[in-house]
């Protein structure tokens, strides 16, 4: 099989591929309205409809992906926790984290008119977590841990300090993968953490989006006029972002878009443009998740990161295909990687 690069695909066995995830998980409530009310305004809500989010749909498609899942996060006691349990058995996720029985889960109102989604987040015991949040996390030689951008923002944010300088201080003596996912509101997430975390060179995946956010917290400057050229324009840009933010964070990085595939950039590397798949833009929830769990999965597994991207494209395409209620539905490994033979296979036609 040829990848995108046009190299054979780098896999490596592994014997027990694990993908861990310290982020937190939540019930989503999405509901369509026509727009959003005034203050002690009315409006009516169609198509309502709850579904488990956060971390969950990362370890879900990793799940889907063939390896084994765990979640370090915290789950609570009631409705919603019972409901993120349920999810987690038929994903056949295992829960390794704490369970609080004073409190319940929490859940976020999304709010989508059409054009954009206004959420209204009631945090609950996922948010409440310390520095011993993550003492039961012992990664192995196999495993890829995910980090989630949501678990800096709250208590939870000393738990993963304690972790990474617990087991990733020095990435040079570290035996597992970290992937790490950063925020929109990094402006919440301290100085402190954020220089750890960058320091510990994980491999960061985001979107255009968290890249530029990113890039702005750490004062990186990045040429926008490439963006306004005739033809080309947008490829230019997202390769300059991914040069200018992979030279600064001297890490792994993939930055995400979509249908468009991902730039991808290795430590004195150049940047590479992943190719994704074409898609019809059907789903309201994004499957950047479904991206980022496969990758992981395949990482676990023993494929290269330009491999891993690849298969993650072909994954987040299909879940996007085969959503439910307009949420991105990730394919097993089987079909995900059918689909990426298909498309080498017409390449070379």
């Amino acid at each position: 099989m040829i990848n995108a690069l046009g190299t054979m695909f780098t896999k490596h066995n592994v014997p027990s591929p694990t993908v861990i995830s310290l982020g937190q998980v939540w019930v989503d409530i999405m509901m369509d309205v026509e727009g959003l009310p005034t203050s002690g305004g009315f409006t009516v809500a169609d198509h309502t409809s709850p579904a488990v989010g956060g971390s969950y749909r990362v370890l879900q498609a990793s799940s889907r992906m063939g390896v084994t899942t765990q979640h370090a996060g915290i789950i609570g006691n009631g409705p919603w926790a019972s409901m993120i349990r349920r999810a987690f058995d038929e994903s056949k996720i295992e829960h390794i984290g704490q369970d609080r029985l004073d409190a319940d889960s929490g859940f976020r109102l999304v709010l989508n008119d059409g054009e954009r989604k206004t959420f209204i987040a009631t945090y609950g015991v996922e948010a409440h977590g310390d520095e011993h949040t993550f003492d039961c996390v012992e990664p192995g030689d196999d495993t890829v841990v995910h980090i989630s951008g949501n678990t800096l923002l709250d208590h939870s944010a000393a738990g993963i300090d304690a972790f990474v300088h617990r087991t990733a201080a020095d990435p040079a003596q570290r035996h597992y993968t970290i992937v790490l996912n950063p925020t929109n509101t990094l402006h919440m997430v301290s100085d402190h953490l954020l220089e750890d975390l960058v320091l510990a060179r994980p491999i960061w995946s985001c979107n255009r989006q968290e890249a530029r956010t990113l890039a702005d917290r750490l004062g990186v400057s990045v040429d926008d006029s490439l963006s306004m050229t005739v033809g080309g324009g947008f490829d230019k840009s997202m390769s300059e972002l991914c040069r200018s933010l992979g030279e600064t964070l001297r890490a792994p990085l993939v930055v995400r878009a979509g249908s468009r595939g991902a730039w991808v950039r290795l430590p004195g590397g150049e940047v590479a443009h992943i190719e994704g798949f074409p898609t019809k833009a059907t789903h309201t929830r994004s499957a950047g998740s479904c991206h980022t769990g496969a990758m992981c999965a395949m990482l676990a597994r023993g494929w290269s990161l330009a491999d891993a991207v690849r298969i993650a494209n072909a994954a987040a395409s299909l879940a996007i295909q085969h959503g439910i209620n307009g949420v991105p539905n990730c394919p097993s490994y089987e079909d995900a990687i059918a689909l990426v033979e298909t498309d080498s296979d017409t390449a070379k036609d």
